[in-house]
Order: structure tokens, then C-alpha cells, then sequence
């Protein structure tokens, strides 16, 4: 299990993970936009956010750095961009930590099965720490 950081951009994202991926010398970077991922009938993928990064990562001196532009219409905040996911082998993991950290906090999204994830949700604890639950099955590669 791995905590790892991740970072939030108001539409400026993919220049961000380029940068960073040039200052540090890592992999070219893996970039998905909200215009990449699957379609959902019940939801229409508005014009301004297909272009906009939904996920990428990088590997910075040994710790994954995920990052991703937030979505058109959602809240923005320099300084507040940040929040730490939880990434488990372990299921069990994810689902008891989840409960814990709820506790007090409010929930974002309950623990479900994604298109990205068998497993994923997202909550702010009572102390206002935003945390992602991912858990990893290896089926999934972004």
C-alpha cells in the first residue's frame, strides 16, 4: 500500500505534468483527458472539459504524483488543490480505512466500481484532509 499525492490544476494540467516530467528527468507521461475515457449515455461530456486532463502520473524520486485538471464547473481553490490517495492490494485495506476516515468527515463518493478502478471513492475527514481510495487488482493500467 502506497500514499501517494495528488495534485489539482484549474485547466492548466497537461502543461504542468509536461514541466514537471522535463525538471525531473521522468518517463514521457501517460496523459488522459475527460474527452478519453468511455462514454456514459446518462451523462453528456460538456465541449469544455474534453480536453482537460482527468489523469496522469508521474514517478518523482520515488513517489507516484498523480495529477488531473478539475472538472468545468467544480471548485478551485490555489492551495487546496492537493489530496492523498490511498492505493491498496488489499481490499479489505481500502474499505477499512475508508470507514475509518469517514467517520466525522464527508463522503465525495462511495467506494465503487469505476471504469479506472474495481474499487474507488473519495472522502474529506473531519480535520478537512481530502483522501482518494483506489484499490489496485492490477486490471488496470492508467
Amino acid at each position: 500500500m502506497s500514499i501517494d499525492v495528488y495534485l489539482n490544476f484549474n485547466g492548466n494540467c497537461r502543461e504542468a505534468v509536461e514541466y514537471y516530467a522535463e525538471i525531473f528527468g521522468t518517463e514521457e507521461p501517460q496523459i488522459m483527458s475527460f474527452g478519453d475515457t468511455p462514454p456514459d449515455p446518462n451523462f453528456t461530456l460538456p465541449e469544455e472539459a474534453k480536453d482537460l486532463v482527468m489523469h496522469a502520473r508521474l514517478q518523482i524520486q520515488g513517489s507516484n504524483v498523480m495529477f488531473s485538471d478539475t472538472f468545468p464547473g467544480m471548485p478551485f481553490v490555489v492551495g487546496n488543490n492537493i489530496s492523498l490517495a490511498i492505493v491498496s492490494k488489499d481490499l479489505d485495506d481500502v474499505k477499512s480505512l475508508f470507514a475509518k476516515l469517514q467517520e466525522g468527515g464527508k463522503v465525495g463518493m462511495e467506494l465503487q466500481e469505476t471504469f479506472w478502478s474495481a474499487c474507488y471513492g473519495n472522502l474529506t475527514d473531519k480535520f478537512g484532509i481530502e483522501w482518494q481510495f483506489n484499490y489496485d487488482n492490477g486490471q488496470f493500467t492508467m
